[in-house]
């Protein structure tokens, strides 16, 4: 990873534009070749970013200007970065991260969905758990009765954020023509009224579920509430 703190101004050029003024900023350049700009608040969502595959230029500033980054993804979108002051410039071997290691009842959830698919609708079929992206694995990749690919995230309490990281997986996901299009499932035991607003503005399905109820019942026929 490479960490660059960085007086800059951020243009965006693809399906809109958008401009962000100078100012200091975090600049992340990670391995998977994702490049983010981070201010120093909204946690952890960056103020641009461009997702791999993109590619990374780098060019020689003149006078008041030290550099000039210019990212290019397949879509031909641009996220151009022109650095003014560059307070540090460092990189960083991370190595192989293990990945999020769910609670019991998460991974359990999981378990018991990827045996039991056909919950989530007649004729489904468990492509993998934790099929791969770049930016970490999905919960499950299905397929359903029509053969269209349905990308589940689970939870144990479905928030914001939730609804966002699959969102995320789904942008990645849908560049894949062998997967394309793919649809997205939110599944949580409990889910926030403002997480369910915005995965269905976003086209996600929204799915309730009753652990206690799913792991006691020892047939073929599970409840999805």
């Amino acid at each position: 990873m490479r960490l660059v703190i960085a007086r800059c101004t951020v243009d965006y050029a693809g399906r809109l534009t958008a401009h962000l003024p100078s100012a200091l900023r975090l600049l992340l350049v990670k391995a998977d070749g994702s490049v983010s700009v981070h201010a120093d608040d909204r946690a952890y969502k960056p103020l641009n970013w461009m997702s791999p595959p993109c590619w990374l230029t780098e060019e020689d500033g003149t006078g008041d200007v030290k550099g000039v980054w210019t990212v290019r993804n397949k879509a031909d979108e641009t996220l151009t970065i022109t650095l003014e002051e560059i307070q540090h410039d460092s990189q960083h071997d991370l190595g192989v991260d293990p990945g999020l290691v769910k609670d019991g009842v998460e991974a359990h959830l999981q378990e018991l969905l990827a045996e039991h698919v056909h919950t989530l609708g007649a004729g489904w079929t468990l492509v993998r758990r934790e099929y791969p992206t770049a930016i970490g694995p999905v919960d499950l990749l299905c397929r359903d009765d029509t053969g269209t690919s349905v990308a589940v995230e689970i939870k144990r309490r479905g928030e914001i954020d939730g609804v966002e990281q699959l969102t995320r997986y789904l942008e990645l996901l849908n560049r894949d023509p062998l997967l394309a299009p793919v649809q997205g499932i939110f599944a949580a035991q409990q889910i926030k009224p403002q997480a369910r607003v915005l995965a269905t503005d976003r086209g996600i399905r929204c799915v309730t579920l009753d652990y206690d109820a799913l792991r006691g019942i020892e047939s073929d026929e599970f409840r999805l509430f």
